[in-house]
């Protein structure tokens, strides 16, 4: 199959180099730096595995004109930018799946691809870019898609990557809960999971922040499983040494997805009238980062 990746960060080269290595064929769309490096191929390091996989890359695109699937992994606040680049250029089949944090992607890309068939996935993967072309994966990897895009799951699970079918859009905010409980922490101490659960007040303020967020999906009308808490505090086990990505793009001095995580947790408590002051304070304060870093 003819696979587009729009995006070449963590999570577009961890699925693309997986589906390339697969025996598809793959393109990923990014900046120079990393097109210029994958031009030799991608390198995929993984706990089992460290290989150079011949992709395609460009930093157009035009080049995915041709694609029967197309993966967007671009942060949230470059979907609509990602989305209008895309249209016009994409055959009228092709699927488009959405493999981005936040709750509302699917939906803004849509808006900017009339006609285009647009899917939500939920990604669970702690993955980053080690250099140029090169992503190391340090956890899990599983999706979540809904029923309308089962037709993929063979092709994945193919490439040794397990999907799930369900409620996409009750995972979609699960999952945002975890973000908003861990991102903004990590990126503020710059540590990363583990480390965070061993500090003094850490748990309580998890607890808060879950069911601040809680809150305001129960008013969106989606509800969580009671072990919503347990879930989230896990992570600081089964990925004790991962910094979030909102801590990655800080240490880049990149502009974080905090607008669409916590952020969007305030934004929807706000139209719903339920109060957010923990993620409230937690935006604030990666805003504040996000600012130091421009200035540094």
């Amino acid at each position: 199959m003819r696979i587009g990746v729009m995006g070449a960060g963590a999570v577009g080269c961890y699925y693309g180099g997986m589906l390339a290595r697969a025996g598809h064929d793959v393109t990923l769309v990014g900046r120079s730096a990393h097109v210029e490096a994958m031009r030799e191929g991608l390198r995929v390091q993984t706990a089992s595995l460290d290989e150079l996989v011949p992709v395609q890359a460009a930093t157009d695109a035009a080049a995915l004109a041709d694609c029967d699937l197309v993966l967007v992994a671009v942060k949230s606040g470059d979907s609509t930018t990602a989305a209008r680049e895309l249209a016009g250029q994409l055959r009228p089949e092709a699927l488009v799946l959405s493999l981005q944090n936040g709750v509302d992607n699917a939906d803004r890309l849509a808006a900017e691809l009339p006609g285009q068939q647009v899917e939500p996935v939920v990604v669970y993967v702690a993955t980053e870019m080690a250099g140029p072309g090169h992503v190391r994966h340090h956890g899990r990897g599983d999706l979540a898609v809904a029923p309308s895009a089962a037709r993929v799951v063979p092709l994945f699970e193919e490439a040794g990557i397990p999907v799930a079918i369900g409620d996409v859009r009750a995972a979609l905010w699960g999952k945002l809960v975890a973000n908003c409980a861990w991102n903004a922490l990590s990126a503020i101490t710059d540590r990363p999971y583990g480390w965070l659960a061993e500090v003094d007040g850490v748990p309580q303020t998890l607890a808060d922040i879950v069911a601040e967020c809680r809150a305001v999906a129960a008013a969106d009308g989606v509800e969580f499983a009671a072990e919503q808490l347990a879930s989230v505090a896990s992570l600081a086990t089964s990925m004790p040494a991962q910094r979030s990505s909102t801590a990655q793009d800080l240490a880049r001095r990149r502009p974080t997805e905090i607008d669409h995580l916590n952020g969007y947790v305030v934004r929807r408590g706000a139209d719903l009238g339920v109060p957010t002051p923990v993620n409230a304070l937690l935006v604030t304060l990666v805003r504040a980062l996000e600012r130091k870093g421009t200035e540094a």
